[in-house]
């Protein structure tokens, strides 16, 4: 399958996910390319943004298993090349 760029927009409004996200996201290391996080604290939310650069399986896979965590949302935008 051909490998794309993605970018991952996240939002953690459960400061207890952190953790839990941190672990997925680690667990994908390899196809991840940049991340950028940071706290609101204004808001009492934490936002992390990704690139990543893989197939659509994987970035699928990784989206969805951060969409899981209670919490925690996600979105992607994935390249047409």
């Amino acid at each position: 399958m051909e490998k794309r760029i993605a970018v991952a927009g996240i939002i953690i409004e459960d400061i207890n996910s952190a953790e839990e996200v941190n672990s997925v996201l680690h667990k994908y290391n390899s196809i991840i390319v940049g991340r950028m996080g940071l706290p609101y604290r204004e808001r009492g939310v934490s936002v992390i943004s990704i690139i990543i650069d893989a197939d659509t399986d994987m970035i699928s896979a990784l989206t969805g298993a951060i969409g899981k965590i209670p919490g925690v949302s996600v979105k992607s935008a994935i390249s047409k090349k």
